[in-house]
């Protein structure tokens, strides 16, 4: 067989020449660090130096970097059965992986449709919202959504997002929205009244919503009682809840889900990131019966006819059922309390620093805004990241927002450290 691999340059050189990475603009961002291996919280560059990944690769490796117990049940199932269509086949991963999600999904969920990452995952709970109208003859074409939601990058997940910096050129073509104010406790009524005036002169199928933190909103957290009315009235004018997951879901605000913190339960919940530990890719959108009723007919036109070459794939299939049996067990459970204990003494002390403003913790998150002036430096959040970098912990600051994800299974000697490295970027900016 022929060898088509390049060799003799460095491979920071090698990427420069045919790669596109997201998120960047590669004019002022030309240079990609490459990393050789993981392993736990570790990220190790060609060179051998080490980085604690402080926020899980996107809060997707939650139970470290090639984790035995997941691998492991990967390569068993690879020798057996690596992919088959999933429309007129099923397979026992898939079928395990629905038992095991239902017995920790928020009360009421009872269908699972499988798809290929957390954009997906939410592109699919807006269709579930919008067609769950449709075929019931309703005339409901809008959606409801935060102020600086961020839902994902296809269409319909960019048309509920509300970071314009991810959605310029595309603005025109989207699905109509309306927006809400994320109510903050001393809002809440303030939200009602805003949500009842767009309920009034609005036709609205559905209501997505990060429950409790938006992510790409840096960290934005928001309040449980004020969104369970907002869920509450909702559901009394027969808007469909869709909660949007992706980040929230399995273990990061210190239970299952976010949903949980919550009275009022979701219709649809959205899955990804942390579903497959990071391993493969793969999202999940969940409904209730009731919605998954509105589809079941004799007409065929009434179906989901939504569908992805790699859904439900058997080996993201048993990495995600292998990463949920993680999730229940009394070692990862209590990680995840002694990470939230740890974080809530971390941002109670950085609450006493003079650069420090709304420092929060939710679980394992915690984030807060570093006060300086900007025009100090060229680009705040580059130099933060570097001097991250340069001190041996992954970070991606959010704008001048600092916010940690880390694994479940960090160690307390690189948990201390990530809070050292942080404490020294108050000095050094």
């Amino acid at each position: 067989m022929r060898d088509i691999r390049t060799v003799g340059e460095n491979l920071a050189d090698r990427d420069k020449k045919h790669l596109w990475h997201p998120l960047t603009q590669h004019k002022i961002s030309p240079h990609m660090l490459p990393i050789k291996s993981a392993k736990g919280s570790i990220l190790i560059d060609e060179e051998g130096k080490e980085y604690i990944d402080a926020i899980s690769s996107w809060y997707t490796a939650v139970y470290g970097h090639c984790n035995s117990y997941i691998t492991d049940r990967v390569a068993k199932q690879m020798q057996n059965l690596d992919q088959v269509v999933f429309s007129g086949f099923t397979h026992k991963p898939a079928i395990e992986l629905s038992e095991a999600l239902i017995k920790i999904l928020p009360e009421g969920q009872q269908k699972l449709f499988f798809n290929d990452n957390g954009s997906t995952a939410t592109e699919i709970g807006i269709k579930m919202a919008l067609q769950y109208h449709h075929n019931s003859g309703n005339d409901r074409q809008v959606m409801l959504a935060f102020e600086e939601g961020f839902h994902g990058d296809t269409f319909g997940a960019m048309s509920v997002s509300g970071l314009s910096v991810y959605n310029g050129a595309f603005e025109d073509h989207f699905t109509r929205v309306e927006r809400l104010p994320v109510p903050n406790g001393k809002n809440n009524d303030e939200v009602i009244s805003i949500l009842k005036d767009l309920i009034s002169k609005h036709n609205i199928a559905g209501f997505i919503y990060e429950p409790l933190v938006q992510g790409a909103a840096a960290m934005k957290f928001h309040d449980a009682g004020g969104l369970n009315e907002i869920l509450k009235v909702c559901r009394r004018n027969d808007i469909i809840l869709v909660a949007d997951e992706v980040m929230t879901g399995f273990g990061k605000t210190g239970k299952y889900f976010a949903s949980d913190y919550i009275e009022q339960k979701p219709d649809v919940i959205c899955m990804s990131k942390a579903l497959t530990a990071g391993l493969l890719p793969m999202g999940l959108t969940s409904c209730s019966q009731k919605i998954y009723d509105a589809f079941y007919s004799d007409d065929i036109a009434k179906g989901l006819f939504h569908g992805h070459t790699y859904t439900a794939n058997p080996l993201a299939c048993s990495a995600a059922l292998a990463a949920v049996e993680l999730l229940v067990s009394d070692e990862i459970q209590e990680n995840i309390h002694r990470i939230s204990n740890a974080n809530k003494e971390f941002a109670k002390k950085l609450s006493s620093k003079a650069k420090v403003k709304n420092a929060r913790s939710k679980g394992v998150i915690m984030a807060f805004e570093l006060d300086v002036k900007m025009e100090r430096y060229g680009n705040l959040r580059n130099e933060i990241f570097k001097f991250f970098m340069d001190n041996g912990v992954f970070l991606r600051p959010l704008g001048s927002t600092i916010y940690i994800v880390p694994p479940y299974t960090i160690s307390e000697a690189e948990l201390k450290k990530v809070y050292s490295v942080i404490e020294g970027s108050l000095l050094a900016f």
